[in-house]
């Protein structure tokens, strides 16, 4: 289909990028989900079906990124999904785990949009994720937080220098149903308690809130909270 809209969610393979991909092909557009593993990215464009594609992207070797997306055609969403949870302290400092989530979240994420930058479409918008540590330190979050802090500053200067391009970022607190919390029932009731909503933020709110992001066009250079008000206690 000419008109046909073309997204592209890099760590669609599972959780929330899963199901904004899943989302987006609901509503007829043409999806590329992408994931370190074949096999994971094909498992999720089945997954995805209305004729997704998986595709082969490690965005923590940033040099190759390019070549991984070379397939890829006009560009309307882009949602760049992938991301990793690592514990690591200034105590105890693993430089190597360090070097890598920064080069993933941070150089691999720009990359991304460097490489698809020719193909974005003159209403295309962006969505990156960051999360709520950026707030909220806990013990083992040096790096994580400080890398969240550096997404909420890419949003204004990615704006500024892609316009009329929108961006944005969906920052997530403790989503209750995502397989990462998993048994932990007595830290989610806690977290539960200091949540003003009564209830912890889900999947399929932060999913509804990418979409939003992607398609209102009155909104660009916003960091969204998607936690409830529990940063708020």
């Amino acid at each position: 289909m000419a008109d046909q809209k073309c997204a592209v969610v890099v760590g669609g393979s599972s959780g929330i990028g899963l199901a904004v991909a899943q989302m987006l092909a609901a509503r007829g557009e043409c999806v590329f989900v992408t994931s370190r593993d074949i096999s994971r990215a094909d498992t999720a464009a089945k997954q995805v079906g209305k004729g997704a594609k998986g595709l082969v992207v490690d965005i923590s070797n940033p040099g190759e990124i390019e070549g991984c997306l070379a397939e890829i055609g006009p560009v309307d969403h882009l949602v760049l999904a992938a991301i990793e949870r690592d514990m690591n302290t200034v105590k105890s400092y693993d430089i190597a785990r360090a070097v890598r989530l920064v080069t993933l979240k941070l150089v691999g994420y720009t990359e991304v949009i460097h490489a698809l930058a020719p193909r974005f479409s003159k209403e295309a918008s962006i969505v990156l994720f960051g999360g709520q540590a950026r707030a909220r330190p806990y013990p083992g979050s040096t790096t994580v937080t400080t890398i969240n802090g550096g997404v909420t500053a890419m949003v204004g200067t990615l704006a500024t220098e892609l316009a009329p391009v929108r961006v944005n970022a969906i920052h997530p607190g403790i989503i209750g149903d995502s397989p990462a919390w998993n048994g932990k029932k007595e830290a989610l009731d806690r977290t539960v308690a200091r949540t003003p909503g009564g209830r912890l933020a889900t999947m399929e709110d932060c999913s509804d809130a990418v979409l939003f992001l992607l398609d209102n066009r009155g909104v660009n250079g916003v960091n969204l909270p998607v936690d409830g008000g529990w940063t708020l206690l």
